[in-house]
């Protein structure tokens, strides 16, 4: 089974990079954040293009901002939008929504941003994560899950192109990165770093000043998986093919194989970078750039 997770930052203005991605790798779960479409525009916008490539459709969203949905060609069961004690900002948001799929308990989730360190939104975050958590827990554990979407965090100093860049910002401070260390502590496995120890693996890139082109990017999503899940990981990747050209979104796909890599065991960037700037202070932020 291929699960992939990316977060298309409007599917209205993917849909003519969507559609033939999803031809070509051919997923069988696919996770999406951001699609910024209510429930009813998503359906109208793409029901017809799924159903025909063999996909049923979970989706939760809201006009103009956020939206998560699940796609499904090999089930899709016990579809439920958000998750008990989910808190909002003050109304809950479309940020997460969970179904079986051929067996696992699959998530797509849209991690609240932060804005600012300290702000109300930052404290919101870090107050859904806790209850994702807890959510996990209790919805039978986390033994068959995978957790997929935009978490918003880069888990440690390696997952960003340069962390004195990013100091004073959100994704990268101690307690955020302590909320994700508790949500993984409750028995979620971080497959592509596992699986990539020790490489340079980035999924998103600002728009701005060459960051893709210079792969000055960050980490922020991930797919966390159950021991269950975890155990039968083949090839965990980032598709950075699909992040490249006209129309992009600023985030790529990671696809992960369970049971089998029907492409192989590509490696963790695919294709990577031809000459990503490595020495520490070569780049700013483009909101930091003096």
């Amino acid at each position: 089974m291929r699960v992939a997770t990316w977060n298309v930052n409007s599917v209205k203005q993917r849909v003519a990079r969507l559609l033939p991605w999803l031809d070509e790798r051919r997923p069988d779960v696919v996770c999406l954040q951001e699609t910024k479409l209510t429930a009813e525009a998503f359906r109208g916008l793409l029901g017809g293009e799924l159903a025909g490539r063999g996909y049923e459709i979970a989706v939760a969203g809201e006009a103009s901002w956020n939206g998560v949905a699940i796609l499904s060609r090999v089930g899709l069961e016990e579809a439920a939008v958000g998750f008990d004690g989910m808190p909002g900002f003050p109304d809950p948001e479309a940020r997460a929504i969970s179904a079986v799929c051929d067996g696992v308990r699959v998530w797509s989730l849209y991690v609240p941003n932060g804005r600012e360190p300290g702000s109300e939104h930052y404290e919101y975050k870090l107050r859904w994560l806790a209850a994702l958590r807890d959510a996990v827990v209790a919805a039978a554990g986390p033994e068959n899950a995978v957790l997929c979407g935009d978490i918003n965090i880069a888990p440690t100093d390696a997952d960003v192109f340069d962390p004195a860049a990013y100091e004073g910002h959100t994704h990268v401070t101690a307690p955020e990165r302590a909320a994700l260390a508790e949500l993984e502590a409750v028995g979620l496995h971080d497959v592509v770093r596992d699986r990539w120890p020790g490489e340079r693996v980035f999924s998103y890139w600002d728009y701005r000043a060459g960051m893709f082109h210079r792969d000055l990017g960050m980490r922020i999503d991930l797919v966390l998986a159950g021991d269950a899940v975890a155990a039968r990981v083949k090839a965990a990747w980032v598709d950075r093919k699909a992040r490249k050209g006209k129309g992009p979104s600023d985030h790529a796909p990671v696809i992960v194989d369970l049971d089998q890599a029907p492409d192989g065991d590509l490696g963790p960037v695919v294709p990577p970078p031809s000459a990503p700037v490595t020495k520490p202070g070569a780049a700013k932020l483009p909101q930091s750039r003096d």
